[in-house]
C-alpha cells in the first residue's frame, strides 16, 4: 500500500473539468488497487474533511485571489500555505501535485521529509503558456526542481518539456472513465455537434467553432451545435448571441455529459495548447467521432480517419469541412466500435498501472 496525496487547487463539485476529473479518476483507481489516497484541495468555504469514493478529501480555505488575478499573477496561489500544512500534518509516502503552485508546496514537503514529490503537469509548457502569467516560469521551475519525477500528459507535452525547460519528463496519458462513458441510447435525429470546452476560455476557440458551424448549416440546414452553458450569462450572450442552431446545455455533471455524447453525432474541440483533450477521448468512449486541431496532444488521440477528423488551419472553412466529414463518418455503422476501441486505449486501469510503476521507481511504493 502506498499513501498518496494528490494535490489539486480545485475539485468537484466546485469544478468538474479536466484536472479535477484527472484527480478523481487516478485517485479512485489507486484506491481500488489498495492504496491510501488523500485529495488535498481548496474551496471558498470553511476547511472541511470528508470521505468520498473511498478517498479522504481535505478542502482547505482558499483566500480571495481576485487582486492577484487582475494583476496577472499565476493562478491559485493563496491556498498553497494550507496545502503545505496538510502535507505536514499527514503521513504520506508521495505527494503528487497536479498544478505548479501545489508543486511548490509538495517540493518543500519533500525537502523537509525526504519523501518524493511528483509534478503531473496538466498543460504544455511552451513559451506561450509559460509567460502568460507573472511568476509562472519561476513557480514551474521551482516545482520541477523539487520533484523526483515530472509527468507529461502526451508526447507533445513531453517534447515541450525537453525543448523549453530542458527536462526529461515521463509521459503518461491521463485516465478516461470508460466505465461511465459508454455507448447507449439513440442518436438525435438531426445532425448534432457538441463542444464540451469552456466557452469562457479563449484557448478553446469556441467563436471559431460557431463561425464554422454557420457554414455547416448551409449544407446541413437542420444541424445543431450544443455548447456548455457558462455560469456568466453575459459571456454566453456575447459569444453565442442569436446564432441559429446553437443551444446552451448543462453538461457539468458526468452523467449529463455522457448522455449528451450519446445523443450527438460529433464532438468538436477546436482548442490550441491542449496537452491531451480529455473530452475527445470521453466522447469516443460513447462511440462518438471527434474533430480537433492539429495542435498539442490532440492528434495523438485521433490517430486515424476511422475515429474523427483533424483540421490544419484555424479558419472557418477548414473547420467546417472537418465537421461535415465527421458528420458523414457518424453515419458509418463501423464508427462507434472504432471510437470505443480507441478510447479504451486510454483507460483508467492503464493509467493507474503506470502511476504505480512510477511511484515504485522513485521509492514511494511500500
Amino acid at each position: 500500500m502506498t499513501r498518496v496525496a494528490l494535490l489539486t487547487p480545485t475539485y468537484w463539485p466546485e469544478v468538474r473539468r479536466g484536472t479535477e476529473r484527472f484527480a478523481h479518476e487516478v485517485g479512485v483507481g489507486l484506491t481500488e488497487r489498495g492504496d491510501d489516497v488523500t485529495i488535498v484541495t481548496s474551496h471558498k468555504g470553511r476547511p472541511a474533511t470528508a470521505t468520498e469514493d473511498g478517498m479522504r478529501v481535505i478542502r482547505n480555505w482558499r483566500p480571495p485571489d481576485g487582486r492577484l488575478r487582475r494583476r496577472m499573477f499565476e493562478d491559485y496561489l493563496t491556498h498553497v500555505p494550507f496545502a503545505y500544512l496538510s502535507l505536514r500534518r499527514g503521513d504520506y509516502d508521495v505527494a503528487n501535485a497536479l498544478f505548479p503552485s501545489d508543486g511548490v508546496a509538495a517540493a518543500r514537503w519533500s525537502r523537509e521529509t525526504g519523501r518524493p514529490a511528483v509534478l503531473s503537469y496538466m498543460g504544455i509548457p511552451d513559451r506561450r503558456s509559460l509567460v502568460d502569467r507573472r511568476w509562472r516560469i519561476r513557480i514551474t521551475q521551482d516545482a520541477i526542481a523539487g520533484a523526483r519525477a515530472v509527468v507529461a500528459l502526451s508526447k507533445a507535452a513531453q517534447d515541450a518539456f525537453a525543448r523549453w525547460l530542458g527536462v526529461q519528463a515521463r509521459q503518461i496519458y491521463p485516465p478516461v472513465d470508460v466505465e461511465t462513458f459508454t455507448p447507449g441510447g439513440q442518436r438525435a435525429p438531426e445532425p448534432t455537434i457538441i463542444c464540451a470546452g469552456d466557452l469562457c476560455e479563449p484557448r478553446k476557440r469556441v467563436p471559431l467553432l460557431i463561425e464554422a458551424f454557420a457554414r455547416v448549416r448551409r449544407e446541413r440546414p437542420t444541424a445543431r451545435l450544443l455548447l456548455d452553458r457558462p455560469r456568466d450569462a453575459a459571456v454566453a450572450a456575447r459569444v453565442v448571441g442569436d446564432a441559429p442552431g446553437v443551444d446552451l446545455v448543462d453538461i457539468d455533471d458526468r452523467i449529463a455529459l455522457r448522455d449528451a455524447y450519446r445523443r450527438t453525432w460529433v464532438s468538436a474541440l477546436p482548442s490550441f495548447g491542449e496537452a491531451f483533450g480529455l473530452v475527445l477521448a470521453e466522447a469516443m468512449g460513447c462511440g462518438t467521432p471527434v474533430v480537433c486541431a492539429r495542435e498539442g496532444g490532440m492528434p495523438e488521440i485521433v490517430d486515424s480517419d476511422a475515429v474523427g477528423r483533424i483540421f490544419d488551419e484555424a479558419e472557418p472553412p477548414a473547420v467546417a469541412r472537418a465537421l461535415l466529414e465527421a458528420l458523414e463518418l457518424a453515419e458509418d455503422p463501423a464508427t462507434p466500435a472504432a471510437c470505443r476501441a480507441r478510447a479504451e486505449h486510454f483507460s483508467r486501469a492503464r493509467c493507474v498501472d503506470q502511476y504505480q510503476s512510477l511511484y515504485q521507481d522513485i521509492g514511494a511504493a511500500r
